[in-house]
């Protein structure tokens, strides 16, 4: 059995993405019910991946997990597809709170995150926390706008390529940031 070693190459971007693929797939093979039993299963299974190899549960994919198996379960139970729509409402207004609520605090999550990918100065982690907590808190007004106005089918594209490619933007959008502030 592993004890804390690091997964294979493919194996993590897999874990982070499987779910949120899986459950386009289920929902274009299937319906938005069947999507929910699947990501709610995918994450589980990445979960206990990254776990075998690490020995540990990193908090945002632990986080995102219990709020899928909430809303998941009570669309499943009440048969009411509201809730699953607004679970990534709820997982970004969680993660923007937590990054706002540990600014006040005077800490920087998202340094306790990265800091092993970026080595930036306070200032630099300051800046980035702040910025990701705004994106967080955007993506959560963004998906309410998406999943009340517009069709299931819409909301789906969004939420699997629009807010994947938006958090993509968004880190690549932060480079600047990032090189600015790299200690040497």
């Amino acid at each position: 059995m592993a004890t804390g070693k690091d997964m294979p190459k493919g194996l993590k971007p897999a874990t982070e993405l499987g779910p949120i693929l899986v459950f386009f797939a289920a929902y274009y093979f299937g319906d938005l019910f069947i999507a929910t039993g699947a990501i709610m299963i995918t994450t589980l299974i990445a979960l206990a991946i990254s776990y075998y190899y690490t020995r540990s549960l990193p908090m945002m994919p632990l986080v995102t997990a219990i709020v899928v198996m909430v809303f998941g379960g009570l669309t499943l139970y009440l048969n009411d597809e509201t809730f699953i729509k607004m679970k990534p409402t709820i997982i970004y207004a969680i993660f923007s709170v937590i990054l706002f609520a540990g600014l006040l605090l005077g800490k920087s999550f998202v340094k306790i995150l990265f800091d092993n990918f970026w080595n930036l100065d306070d200032n630099g982690w300051k800046k980035l926390t702040v910025r990701l907590a705004a994106f967080f808190l955007l993506m959560a007004v963004a998906n309410e706008i998406v999943w009340r106005n517009f069709s299931t089918e819409l909301w789906v594209n969004i939420k699997v390529f629009g807010f994947t490619a938006a958090t993509f933007l968004f880190f690549i959008s932060q480079v600047p940031l990032i090189t600015r502030h790299m200690k040497q």
